[in-house]
């Protein structure tokens, strides 16, 4: 098993076949929205290929952001993390919630370019977590101070606005704890010091993966304007905030199930018709997951391209 895992060409075949089977899941999915009634099929084309862009933008952000997050001999590369954010949202057809984050800490170490080890991966998932938090504060106080919002969507959205602070706080306060010189005794905070990031980098990351946050919600405004559902941003930023604030459940059937079950109450408890609402929350997963399956095959190609170059040069 050891020579298997350091063996160049079992894990190019690793890669691949991952790559292969999630533009399997892709197809499956196309498929049996066709068959069972695609709720894509009367949408504007071309505003739905805006939508899919720009959630393909999403995961190139969050992957860029993610990325600021390790220390600077220990950064991979962004397609790996690109490919293992895309592999955590394909698999959340299935597995459980929160099985997301062993997906991404199992597809990110298949890559060469990675050289963190496992506590610092894990270090980095749990900050990207905080951050994604501290994102959604400034949507969800737009949406919440919007008049348009019910009252009990407004206290949620208070809800993850708040969190969101803390969370931002915990980010910004954590690269000053792990360089304290009065804590440096500690073999904890000196393992955070050689492994975290800096405040300025941590920042960096903050405001990368809110954009990837808020282009999600650009993309999902625009997919409300191609099913006809509605022309309001607020709607998709309830949409956007809902479907976040379910995927931090402990544990759920499926990660992408409750996602979708959240979103359209969400919207059903705003005024759209149960049936339109749950078209477009099927619709938006169904188009994010299509995204994240083209970003893994896309990283997986970049990486059988960086791999086989040396052979090719030798040769």
């Amino acid at each position: 098993m050891q020579r298997v895992r350091r063996s160049r060409r079992a894990r190019l075949v690793l890669n691949v076949a991952f790559a292969l089977g999630a533009a399997a899941v892709a197809t499956l999915t196309v498929r049996h929205f066709v068959t069972a009634g695609w709720p894509l099929a009367e949408a504007n084309a071309g505003l739905v290929a805006a939508a899919a862009g720009l959630f393909l933008a999403a995961f190139a952000l969050k992957a860029v952001g993610w990325r600021r997050l390790f220390a600077h001999h220990e950064r991979p590369g962004p397609h790996a993390l690109a490919a293992a954010t895309g592999a955590a949202t394909v698999s959340g057809v299935a597995l459980p919630g929160r099985f997301d984050d062993v997906v991404r800490i199992a597809v990110a170490r298949r890559f060469r370019c990675f050289r963190a080890g496992f506590g610092t991966l894990v270090l980095s998932i749990v900050l990207v977590g905080f951050l994604d938090s501290a994102a959604l504060m400034p949507l969800a106080s737009v949406a919440a101070g919007l008049g348009e919002v019910p009252a009990g969507l407004r206290a949620g959205l208070a809800i993850v606005a708040a969190a969101g602070i803390g969370a931002a706080l915990i980010v910004v306060a954590m690269p000053r704890l792990a360089h304290s010189r009065r804590l440096a005794r500690f073999r904890l905070v000196r393992w955070l010091a050689a492994h975290s990031a800096s405040t300025r980098e941590a920042s960096k990351a903050w405001v990368l993966i809110s954009a990837s946050w808020s282009a999600r919600a650009l993309a999902l405004y625009v997919l409300l304007g191609a099913l006809g559902v509605s022309n309001s941003f607020a709607l998709a930023l309830i949409y956007l905030c809902a479907s976040a604030a379910s995927a931090a459940m402990p544990i759920s059937p499926a990660g992408a199930a409750t996602q979708v079950g959240a979103g359209a109450a969400a919207l059903a408890v705003s005024g759209v018709a149960t049936s339109q609402a749950v078209a477009f929350a099927i619709a938006a997963q169904a188009l994010f997951v299509l995204a994240g399956a083209a970003v893994v095959v896309a990283a997986g190609a970049w990486e059988a391209s960086l791999r086989l170059r040396p052979a090719r040069v030798s040769g």
